[in-house]
């Protein structure tokens, strides 16, 4: 099928491409005509066709913007074909947009799936509007990456008849609580310039944060950031031309909707936005009109949602020749999940060309103690994660990372304790050797690591300077190839590579546990080598990196 913009015509109005021009990035236009399709590719009928519910975006009568959930029983939405859906739903009476979807009516929809992230953007018209169903015609169609959406599993719940609605123009307390209290809202947008184009009609999107991300300045007045994205803009683009925008709140506890129209204003580079987190510019939202629906949706949705945050980079630095490091914070600079050493960071990348986030776990590198995540990254030529990573990701991008994880953990509280490790496997034991330098200092802790030379040698003077504050701590480091100016003795203490002979004459047997990370071939040959020197298995401890692991 055709991809509709051989013609010549944008998959962008005037609108989105003035906030391109303004931040240098209308080259996304080449990336945005081989995504941005007039049609629903199969993959897209799928999962339209499975989900649960839809947020659909229309203005009322007066042509002001709203969003609201459209819900409705397995299969309600079906796709006859790549240009429609069908949607057996209408919003519930009293809805902002109860009688509002007529024949004809621009019409945004979002499907999102909030437990796997996903989500896929279609907007159109409604081409028909019958008594139980609405027909809707696609004008564009294209994914979404999955930044900044909480996951959530839902369920169906029968019998939970809607509440009356309540209409006003100022948030009372209880929905001011709702608003500060929130880590999810939708966003309704829209554009109709003259003559016909697919890129006109209306949006509807996901914006999502931690917890407080939109403040309540007054009754009637919302400030929330608009971060990072794909570079569309298409909701920045629509209200550049037109700055009516609806917003909607979901309780997802009881499938309530609170649902705000009004005005906007964008902040694009005041003090405000520099002291905002992550934030590339603020959105100031004058309320005109509240609608709150109880119980609106038979739909319930987990309370917690803390499986994924958003961490801010705030520092990069060069450790050695192939590997560098990246300190995150929170990005609400709040605090984040504690991680014990040995553990890992799973992160996602938005990465140019890649149309499905990028997902990779790298072991933390820092100290337990440390409020904030540090990763250890060494660039892989072909690494498409590592490269991007190095070359491409600066001081205050951000990016999404779960909760830390892994069961790489020191094994016990006193009993001495070998850390060996190669190469980039350095990683976690550093951050045991942090933890072990800041607890019982008389329990015996080696840290034996093997790497090329002093230009491939990451963390050395961290380690070395750790040793030298906590007595009972053994560095050996030992070079494979060492270049001339690498001096023994200073850079190393001795030429070759980490093998059982080493560890035997460094450490004999203590009762130690060791501590293995390298490439799974350095691993095996320790492993080896410990067993055949009469080391319990059960005291031989691994983990294991790179495309081998």
């Amino acid at each position: 099928m055709s991809d509709g913009w051989s013609n010549g015509t944008s998959p962008f109005h005037v609108g989105e491409q003035r906030v391109q021009e303004r931040l240098g990035v209308r080259d996304i236009e080449d990336w945005a005509r081989k995504v941005v399709r007039p049609y629903l590719p199969e993959e897209h009928r799928a999962f339209h066709t499975a989900l649960p519910f839809l947020v659909a975006a229309a203005r009322d009568a007066e042509g002001r913007p709203w969003p609201t959930l459209l819900a409705g029983p397995e299969g309600f939405v079906t796709s006859p074909d790549p240009r429609s859906l069908v949607i057996e739903a209408k919003p519930v009476p009293g809805d902002a947009l109860d009688g509002a979807l007529m024949e004809g009516a621009d019409l945004g929809i979002l499907g999102i799936e909030l437990a796997t992230r996903r989500r896929n953007r279609v907007n159109g018209r409604v081409g028909e509007d019958g008594p139980g169903a609405i027909v809707f015609a696609v004008e564009q169609s294209f994914g979404n990456c999955p930044q900044y959406i909480r996951e959530r599993e839902w369920r169906r719940i029968d019998g939970a008849p809607a509440g009356p609605s309540v209409r006003g123009a100022r948030l009372s307390p209880s929905q001011q609580e709702w608003v500060a209290s929130a880590d999810t809202f939708f966003i309704a947008s829209g554009h109709r310039g003259d003559g016909e184009s697919p890129a006109y009609g209306m949006d509807a999107s996901h914006r999502g944060g931690d917890p407080g991300f939109v403040q309540v300045v007054s009754e009637t007045r919302l400030i929330f950031p608009d971060y990072a994205g794909n570079n569309h803009y298409n909701t920045i683009g629509n209200l550049v031309l037109d700055p009516r925008a609806g917003l909607l709140f979901v309780d997802f506890g009881t499938g309530s909707l609170l649902q705000l129209t009004g005005r906007t204003t964008i902040d694009w580079d005041s003090d405000a936005v520099a002291r905002t987190p992550g934030a590339r510019r603020l959105v100031v939202f004058d309320i005109d009109e509240i609608v709150e629906l109880p119980t609106a949706v038979p739909l319930r949705w987990e309370a917690s949602a803390e499986s994924v945050r958003s961490v801010r980079l705030v520092e990069k630095t060069r450790e050695s020749d192939d590997v560098t490091s990246f300190v995150f914070e929170a990005r609400d600079g709040g605090p984040l999940p504690p991680f014990q050493a040995g553990q890992h960071l799973p992160i996602e990348l938005h990465v140019p060309g890649v149309e499905e986030p990028v997902r990779r776990t790298y072991s933390l590198s820092g100290a337990p103690s440390d409020e904030r995540y540090r990763i250890s990254v060494k660039r892989e030529p072909r690494g498409l994660a590592s490269r991007h990573l190095h070359d491409s990701v600066e001081v205050g991008t951000i990016l999404e990372a779960r909760t830390p994880a892994g069961d790489f953990l020191l094994p016990c509280s006193k009993c001495p304790v070998v850390l060996v490790s190669a190469g980039v496997g350095v990683t976690p034991v550093a951050s045991m050797l942090h933890d072990l330098a800041a607890q019982n200092r008389k329990r015996p802790v080696w840290f034996v690591h093997g790497v090329r030379d002093g230009d491939h040698h990451p963390l050395a003077r961290e380690v070395r300077g750790l040793a030298a504050k906590r007595p009972g701590v053994n560095v050996h480091v030992a070079y494979s190839r060492p270049k001339p100016e690498d001096e023994l003795g200073v850079h190393y203490d001795s030429a070759g590579r980490v093998d059982g002979e080493l560890l035997d004459r460094l450490v004999g047997d203590l009762g130690a546990h060791y501590m293995l990370c390298g490439p799974t071939g350095f691993m095996a040959n320790i492993q080896t080598a410990l067993e055949h020197l009469g080391v319990p298995a059960e005291r031989i401890h691994t983990e294991s990196f790179g495309p081998q692991a």
